[in-house]
C-alpha cells in the first residue's frame, strides 16, 4: 500500500509527507500523554514505567560510551602525531583545503581562527586557507579579510578570499550557499595548480573553530592509514571554550551537553553524522556538486550527500582530537539566552534531513537495506526523542500519577511509578556529578581576571540540567520539527559571537 502510494504522488508531494511525519509523531506524543492521563491514567502509568525504565537503560550505557571516549580522546592528544607521520612518506603530498565562512564576525574572531592555524604542528605551505565572505556584508568583509591576508596569508601556501553574491536565486542566505560559492572557486585554483583530489583533505570549520596545534597532523595520519579514505569523512570532538569563561551558565551548560552526545556518538561510529566543524575528502566534495546551498544544516546533509552518491559505501571516522569554539556570548544575558534558544532551534532543524533520508533511501535500490533501516531509525528516533524525552521524563510522566483516582493509586502499578521515577533521577544524578567533573577538566585555563572561586559555579550550574534541557532542548527542538510540518521553512541564524576578553 505505501510503495503504491509513494509511486502514485509526484516527489513533492510524497516529500512534503516525509516532513511531516517527525512533527507529527511528537505532537501525537505530547497531545496523546496528556489526553490519556485523564481518561485512561492506568494505561498512561504503563506507558510511562516502560519509557522511564527505557531512559534508564539508555542513560546508563551512554554514560559509559561517554567514558570510553573521554580515555581514547585523552590518549589520542598525549601523542605526537607529527612524529609519527615521518613513517608515512605519503604525507608529504597531502595539503589541506581549509574554508573558514563568515558573515559580519568581527577583527577578533577572524584573528584568534588565523593564529590558531598558524600555530599548528603541520607544514603551513600545504595549506590552502579560504576565507569566504559574503556580498551583503561586502564593505566590512573585504576590509577585515585584506587585513587578515597581510598578516597571515604570507604564511601559507596558498590563501583566497571568496566573496559569494547575494540573491542568487534558489539558494538560502547562510553558510551553505556561502561555501557551496567558495568550494567552486577553490576548485579553479587546485585545477590551476595541478593538484591530485584524492591528495586533499577538506576541512570545514565554522569560523570561531580553533584547532588544537596537532589536528591537521593527526587528521592527516588517520586519513592515510583508513582502509578506504576517499569514502569517508572525518569528525573531531567539538568543544566550546573560547570564550567559556565568560559566557552564562546556560550557555555552558548546552555547550558542555553538545560536547558529551558527540562523545558519545564518537564511540558509536556507525550512527554518526558530520556536525559543525569537521574534514572530508576534496574528491567526495567534488562529486557531489559541493555543499547544498538550499539547506539550512548543510554539516549534516554534506555527510548523507555522500552517503547516496556512493550508495551507502560512505562513512564518518572519529576524530579524537578537538576542535575549540565559541559558547553562546552576546554580552548581555537576555541576548544571550535568546541567541540560545535560536542556535538550539537552527541545529534541532536538522530534522530536514529526515525526508531527505526517506526518500532518496527510498529510490535506491543499491544502498543496503540494513544500513537504510539503521540511518533513518537513527535520524527518527533521535530528533524525536529531542523534543519529547525531556517533557516525558521531567513534566508529564507525573501527569497520570496526578490524575488517577484513589482506585488506580492504590494498585501496586501505581505505587511502584515513583521508585522507577527515583531510579531515573537518581541514575540522572550520577550522570549530572560526572558531567560536572568532566567539564571541569575541559576548562581551558582560568583567566587572570576571574576569581578561583569561580570553579564553584561552574560546577554547581548542574543542577540547572533539567529545565535547560526543557527550555534550550525540547521547546526548540519541538519549535523546528513543527516549522518543518506546517512548511514554514526555517532560514539560515548567524549565532552572534562576542568575546569579553582576547
Amino acid at each position: 500500500m505505501l510503495a503504491w502510494l509513494l509511486n502514485k504522488f509526484k516527489k513533492e508531494t510524497v516529500y512534503r509527507i516525509f516532513e511531516i511525519i517527525p512533527g507529527l509523531l511528537v505532537w501525537s506524543t505530547l497531545i496523546g500523554a496528556v489526553i490519556l492521563s485523564f481518561i485512561k491514567p492506568l494505561w498512561a502509568i504503563y506507558i510511562i514505567i516502560v519509557f522511564d525504565l527505557y531512559w534508564l537503560l539508555r542513560v546508563a550505557y551512554l554514560l559509559i560510551y561517554m567514558i570510553g571516549s573521554w580515555k581514547t580522546y585523552k590518549q589520542t592528544v598525549s601523542q605526537n602525531w607529527r612524529l609519527k607521520l615521518t613513517a608515512l612518506p605519503a604525507s608529504q603530498n597531502i595539503h589541506h583545503l581549509i574554508f573558514l565562512p563568515t558573515y559580519q564576525e568581527s577583527l577578533e574572531v577572524l584573528r584568534a581562527s588565523l593564529t590558531s592555524l598558524v600555530n599548528v604542528d603541520y607544514p603551513l605551505d600545504k595549506f590552502i586557507v579560504v576565507l569566504a565572505g559574503e556580498a551583503r556584508d561586502k564593505d566590512n568583509f573585504l576590509e577585515s579579510a585584506n587585513l587578515i591576508k597581510q598578516e597571515y596569508g604570507h604564511r601559507f601556501g596558498h590563501f583566497l578570499i571568496t566573496l559569494h553574491p547575494s540573491d542568487i536565486v534558489g539558494e538560502i542566505a547562510g553558510k551553505g550557499s556561502n561555501i557551496h560559492w567558495a568550494g567552486h572557486q577553490a576548485k579553479k585554483l587546485i585545477d590551476q595548480l595541478g593538484l591530485d583530489y584524492p591528495n586533499i583533505i577538506v576541512s570545514t570549520f565554522d569560523i570561531d573553530s580553533c584547532a588544537h596545534p596537532q589536528y591537521f597532523s593527526y587528521l592527516t595520519y588517520v586519513y592515510l592509514t583508513h582502509p578506504d579514505p576517499l569514502h569517508s569523512s572525518y569528525q573531531p570532538v567539538a568543544i566550546y571554550n573560547n570564550n567559556i569563561w565568560q559566557s552564562p551558565a546556560v550557555s555552558r551548560i548546552v555547550a558542555n551537553s553538545t560536547t558529551f552526545w558527540l562523545l558519545t556518538d564518537l564511540a558509536r561510529p556507525e550512527r554518526l553524522f558530520t556536525f559543525s566543524s569537521h574534514s572530508m575528502p576534496f574528491k567526495a566534495l567534488v562529486d557531489v556538486g559541493f555543499w547544498q546551498n538550499d539547506i539550512v544544516t548543510e554539516d549534516s546533509r554534506i555527510f548523507l550527500q555522500c552517503f547516496v552518491r556512493y550508495n551507502g559505501n560512505y562513512q564518518v571516522t572519529p576524530l579524537y582530537m578537538p576542535i575549540s569554539m565559541d559558547t553562546v556570548y552576546a554580552g548581555s544575558l537576555w541576548r544571550s539566552l535568546v541567541n540560545q534558544y535560536k542556535q538550539q532551534r537552527r541545529w534541532a532543524y536538522g530534522v530536514e534531513n529526515f525526508p531527505y533520508m526517506a526518500w532518496h533511501f527510498w529510490r535506491s535500490k543499491t544502498i543496503p537495506f540494513n544500513k537504510k533501516t539503521r540511518y533513518l531509525w537513527n535520524q527518527l528516533e533521535g530528533v524525536y526523542s529531542w523534543a519529547t524525552a525531556p517533557l516525558i521524563i521531567f513534566i508529564l510522566g507525573r501527569l497520570p500519577l496526578m490524575m488517577a483516582d484513589n482506585e488506580v493509586k492504590t494498585t501496586i502499578l501505581a505505587h511502584n511509578a515513583p521508585v522507577v521515577l527515583g531510579w531515573l533521577m537518581t541514575l540522572a544524578m550520577i550522570g549530572l556529578i560526572f558531567s560536572a567533573a568532566l567539564s571541569t577538566m575541559l576548562l581551558p585555563a582560568r583567566p587572570k581576571d576571574k576569581s578561583i572561586f569561580m570553579y564553584i559555579p561552574m560546577i554547581l550550574q548542574w543542577i540547572l540540567f533539567p529545565i535547560i534541557m526543557i527550555i534550550f532542548g525540547a521547546i526548540p527542538a519541538t519549535d523546528a520539527q513543527t516549522r518543518l510540518m506546517l512548511g514554514k521553512y526555517l532560514g539560515f541564524w548567524v549565532t552572534e559571537k562576542k568575546r569579553a576578553t582576547t
